[in-house]
């Protein structure tokens, strides 16, 4: 809970001299007119939460490695941080990019601190047979060994569990060893989530490793979740053309119902992560999103906002980094 507050000391980079933003976050790159959507700074109701330091930081994780996993929600908090940091580290300090599929890494070789991304935007496992992509609701086999021995480990997943037609990810679910064309989809979403935090509660020790879990990052795809019937605002289809975020204390609109599910099979864990619980924070940041003003799209797209903003990621510099700003004080105040 809190609110934004319009601050000229941010942002705390500038994406031009960050080394690693996808063309698909970097708005300032591909045209966005505004700035005023970098200058936010999230206020929670009852603290005040440290300044982003990004030397603090790599001092703090010196010799560890931190590991971001899940979808795109993901990659855009991973590269948020290497940003943050990368902004803080002294004019010819050592870095190192490997960049793959499904894992990549930033490493900051003084410091010997490593920032990661696995991609897997279901958590759980899929498998090609004969073709055709299985979801395993059951089996996290494949993808869980990268997750071993890694010091901050970060999971997210939900979007793409409503994926559906040309965007879907997966051919089959397998449940129980039987093969189903479609399911309810929160019910696969427990499922797999369920199998995530066997696992978690079978190998990761906490006295050892520090898990967080990201909260359901909200979509802007319909204004009438933010405005209320103005004139002026009901031609909107989009995100596009926002450049401001909502104020007070409460979202008019939906909360994604993903979230009910994290949060009740997070709370039967033995050994549960810290929930970096962003949904409503994020909510109001109907501003932060790429819109069109994203390397991802044609000039064709970017003409017909209505069909083609992006208004489930976030840019860079932007919100994400508010994210991160909660994920050092969780970690180290």
């Amino acid at each position: 809970m809190g609110s934004w507050v319009y601050d000229e000391t941010y942002p705390l980079y500038q994406s031009s001299s960050c080394p690693i933003i996808d063309s698909q976050f970097n708005c300032q790159m591909y045209g966005r007119p505004d700035t005023d959507y970098l200058k936010y700074r999230w206020k929670p109701t009852n603290c005040e939460i440290p300044r982003f330091n990004g030397l603090d930081f790599l001092l703090r994780m010196r010799g560890k490695t931190i590991m971001y996993v899940g979808d795109s929600l993901g990659r855009n908090q991973w590269q948020s941080l290497i940003c943050m940091i990368s902004a803080a580290v002294p004019r010819g300090a050592q870095t190192q990019y490997i960049t793959g599929d499904p894992l990549s890494t930033y490493k900051f070789l003084d410091y010997g601190v490593s920032v990661s991304f696995y991609r897997t935007p279901y958590l759980v496992d899929i498998d090609s047979v004969q073709g055709k992509r299985i979801l395993k609701l059951d089996d996290i086999t494949k993808n869980s060994n990268a997750w071993r021995g890694v010091d901050v480990l970060s999971f997210n997943t939900g979007h793409w569990w409503t994926h559906k037609g040309a965007l879907q990810g997966w051919d089959y679910m397998d449940l129980g060893g039987k093969l189903y064309q479609d399911m309810d989809r929160l019910v696969a979403l427990e499922r797999g989530l369920r199998t995530w935090a066997r696992w978690i509660d079978a190998n990761i020790d906490k006295s050892r490793t520090k898990l967080f879990f990201q909260g359901i990052s909200p979509t802007h795809y319909n204004p009438s979740d933010w405005t209320t019937g103005t004139s002026t605002a009901s031609s909107a289809r989009t995100c596009y053309g926002e450049t401001v975020p909502m104020t007070g204390t409460t979202y008019p609109g939906t909360f994604p119902d993903q979230m009910g599910v994290l949060n009740e099979v997070i709370r039967d864990m033995n050994n549960p992560p810290f929930i970096l619980d962003i949904t409503f924070l994020s909510a109001m940041r109907k501003d932060a999103h790429p819109s069109i003003y994203s390397g991802a799209l044609t000039s064709e797209q970017k003409a017909n906002p209505d069909h083609s903003a992006d208004c489930s990621h976030w840019c860079l510099a932007g919100l994400p980094d508010t994210w991160n700003q909660l994920f050092y004080t969780a970690l180290f105040f």
